[in-house]
């Protein structure tokens, strides 16, 4: 079993698909330069005409022959293009018609967006505290902590970083444009591209940067799509709530919700179709998994809770979608399509928030939902001490079982912003990998103590019930393992619910966690007179059985978050049982299955004592 669990730690810790996304990158990169030096012109531009200043006409020449390399770059795909760049190059030639000029290019900038699929603005609300903190680490020794440039380093530089406050130079400027400058520098300047930062962050210093210009916030914002503040300037902003409101809606982003985190998904999906049809397989798929993770995951536990059977449809839908991509194959627009759809009916269906009644039944139900396969596990557990003759040792696996009950209600304080997306997906793949090796642990490993002669002659010596220190913290972990996981899912489920109904929530949870705490009990007293041969056999299948459903289960976690690839191949998707239409499942579920059947082969074809495996003959018996 040593050597089965090195080789799946080198699986899982292994690259998945480093090439195909850092092709996606490249491909992402060259786009976004071609958009950043329109950006330039559209703004740089007309300032550099009526100042009629020789250089800085010079200047803009070489941006828009530098944006004509980069198109060019693109190849194919970028031609339609072409022309249009080119009649824009022609006018800066002679130094003409500024208006013109920075209206193609912004149409130009939007049109190579779409054509690219790139991301022009957060998937998620920036975070400003971390913008800050990344302003005052890497920008403030140029542009000073009040952003006015005005610093001994500045004074060395040629030419000046730029005042960030200044009306010429920042009412032009929106968030987007400030993530391109982050992304990819400014040639000629001391301003260097942040590749070292990840796309967050360089949102969340984007935004952060368009604050040192702003006065104190004083009052709540207006609600306002993220979308519409990433490439909005502030003279936009005022025009749209009022100049008053501009300072509140560029220091406080708006929180997101579930509307725009539908409209986020959809996007992303549109964004990866549009990849797709263009033949880059690659970003498109890269790109529905960021937009998964990023966009859908977060509020995933609160569209299950209220339309589990829609939010299904999703996930498997991104599945296969993904896997087209992966494979290159032309069903992936269609795919795509119909995911549109789907997301469009979550959109539609997400309104009118459940009542207090209906979402105590919900919490009731995700409660006992996921609580029964527990309590059969803990009921085989049970039956193993029982056979064992070690009941006084049950108090370990009640133990267990509380202590992981209590982790999945901390779990539930630290709430969504800590666990949603892919660290959610991680660490349930993570539990669901453990507590399927702690199961088979249970199933052989005790199993086969259980029924060697020696071992148990070794009891009868040592202190009554007891199964020694490292026994006893097995047994522990067994149960802890083995509940954890479903803890941790229905904490997430709970803190969706809780959204629309924290009181029906909490009072539903508490039912539940009553019925299942009266199973447990229930099962504990009817447990010690069943007869004992069959229920230690029964427990000892359903251990193993449970194992194999989380083996399915963990690794279906990681391929969500794209650390393992998707092999899919036709079947049913039973997700209580851990079974998806996936190879990647599939194959180390066989395997794990044939492990007990090759090991009562092996007995059949020696003599020599052994562990019994799933077969018992009881203890004192030859």
């Amino acid at each position: 079993m040593r050597a089965s669990t090195t080789a799946l730690l080198l699986l899982l810790f292994s690259p998945a698909a480093p090439v195909c996304a850092q092709a996606a990158e490249d491909s992402a990169a060259q786009w976004q330069r071609a958009v950043g030096l329109l950006q330039y012109l559209s703004s740089d531009y007309p300032a550099a005409v009526h100042s009629g200043d020789a250089t800085e006409l010079a200047e803009q020449r070489g941006l828009v022959a530098d944006a004509q390399a980069a198109l060019a770059a693109l190849g194919p795909a970028s031609r339609p293009f072409s022309p249009q760049l080119d009649a824009v190059a022609a006018r800066i030639a002679q130094g003409t018609d500024p208006e013109g000029v920075a209206r193609d290019c912004q149409a130009l900038v939007d049109a190579l967006v779409r054509a690219g699929g790139l991301q022009r603005s957060p998937r998620t609300s920036p975070d400003m505290a971390q913008g800050a903190q990344l302003y005052r680490e890497g920008c403030a020794v140029c542009h000073g902590l009040d952003g006015s440039g005005d610093t001994p380093t500045a004074a060395t530089l040629q030419p000046r970083p730029a005042d960030l406050r200044a009306a010429a130079r920042m009412d032009g400027y929106t968030p987007y444009r400030a993530y391109n400058v982050l992304s990819l520098g400014v040639e000629g300047t001391a301003m260097p591209e942040f590749p070292g930062l990840s796309e967050d962050e360089r949102w969340a210093l984007a935004f952060y940067a368009l604050t040192l210009r702003q006065p104190a916030c004083t009052h709540a914002p207006p609600k306002a799509p993220l979308e519409q503040l990433a490439n909005a300037t502030d003279g936009d902003l005022a025009r749209a709530f009022g100049a008053a409101e501009v300072p509140c809606l560029r220091r406080v982003p708006p929180r997101q919700d579930e509307d725009q985190a539908l409209a986020a998904t959809l996007a992303g999906v549109d964004r990866a179709r549009r990849l797709g049809s263009a033949g880059n397989f690659d970003a498109a798929r890269q790109e529905l998994l960021d937009t998964y993770l990023q966009s859908f995951e977060p509020v995933e536990p609160v569209l299950r809770g209220r339309h589990p059977a829609l939010v299904q449809r999703v996930e498997e839908s991104m599945l296969r979608a993904r896997a087209y991509a992966e494979g290159r194959d032309s069903r992936f627009l269609s795919e795509t399509a119909a995911l549109h759809s789907l997301l469009e009916d979550a959109a539609r269906t997400r309104h009118g928030a459940p009542e207090t009644t209906t979402v105590f039944w919900l919490a009731l139900l995700v409660v006992v939902r996921e609580g029964f396969e527990v309590v059969i596990v803990i009921a085989a557990l049970l039956a193993v001490l029982k056979k064992m003759g070690q009941l006084d040792q049950a108090r370990l696996v009640h133990l267990g079982w509380a202590s992981a009950l209590l982790a999945g209600g901390l779990c539930f304080l630290f709430g969504r912003q800590l666990l949603a997306g892919v660290n959610r997906e991680l660490m349930e793949g993570i539990a669901g990998l453990l507590a399927s090796a702690m199961l088979v642990y249970a199933a052989l490993w005790l199993n086969a103590k259980s029924n060697l002669r020696r071992y148990m002659g070794e009891l009868r010596g040592r202190m009554q019930g007891a199964l020694g220190r490292s026994s006893s913290f097995g047994l522990f972990a067994i149960s802890f393992t083995a509940l954890f996981r479903e803890s941790f899912e229905t904490a997430i489920f709970l803190e969706g619910l809780s959204i629309d109904s924290p009181k029906g929530a909490l009072l539903g949870a508490l039912v539940g966690l009553a019925v299942m705490l009266a199973l447990v009990l229930l099962i504990r007293r009817v447990g010690y007179v069943l007869p004992m041969k069959p229920l230690f056999n029964v427990s000892t299948w359903v251990l193993y059985g449970t194992a194999v459903a989380l083996l399915g289960q963990g690794l279906h976690a990681f391929q969500e978050t794209g650390f393992l690839p998707l092999v899919p191949v036709r079947g049913p998707r039973l997700d209580l049982l851990g079974l998806y239409p996936d190879a990647l499942t599939l194959l180390p579920q066989l395997a794990l299955l044939l492990v007990p059947l090759a090991l009562l082969w092996g007995r059949r074809g020696g003599d020599s004592p052994g562990p019994a495996a799933l077969k018992p003959t009881g203890p004192g018996r030859a």
